[in-house]
């Protein structure tokens, strides 16, 4: 057994994370009537372009968060749990994993967006710390941007 563990993920990880993506978001398609940005997004092009970390138990991927550094902040670009590992406290490390590389590039805030009908997930950050900044009309819905300090 290798336990769990972050890693970085590289090139040949691309199906995984978008294996894991579109399973994770693929419930809010129903709510929104259509897929959620993240589920069309390709995870190759993730990879190459921002820093894709991946949340492993056993050599499992379990988890997935894409950031990149912003000026301010570090922004969230992804953050998903694989259905089956949902409500097991994954979530929160991946956001302690945030975190963690927020302060390693000395960066005082996070920032995301998410859809504002995912009421589980605006919850799940107003838990973690993150304020509501604005809402907006985005694809025939809404957003909302959400930013922690830290």
């Amino acid at each position: 057994m290798t336990g769990q563990g972050f890693r970085r993920a590289v090139e040949a990880d691309a199906a995984a994370v978008g294996a894991i993506t579109r399973a994770a978001y693929a419930g809010w398609v129903p709510l929104i009537g259509r897929e959620p940005m993240p589920m069309r997004a390709d995870p190759l092009v993730a990879i190459r372009a921002h820093r894709v970390d991946l949340l492993e138990r056993d050599g499992r991927v379990l988890a997935v968060l894409e950031t990149k550094v912003a000026e301010d902040h570090l922004w969230v670009e992804n953050l998903c749990v694989a259905p089956d590992c949902q409500r097991r406290g994954l979530g929160g490390q991946l956001l302690d994993r945030a975190e963690a590389l927020a302060r390693e590039a000395g960066l005082p805030r996070l920032r995301l967006l998410t859809n504002p009908a995912f009421t589980g997930n605006v919850a799940f950050y107003r838990r973690h710390g993150f304020a509501i900044e604005r809402e907006e009309p985005f694809l025939g819905g809404m957003t909302t941007w959400l930013c922690k300090v830290l």
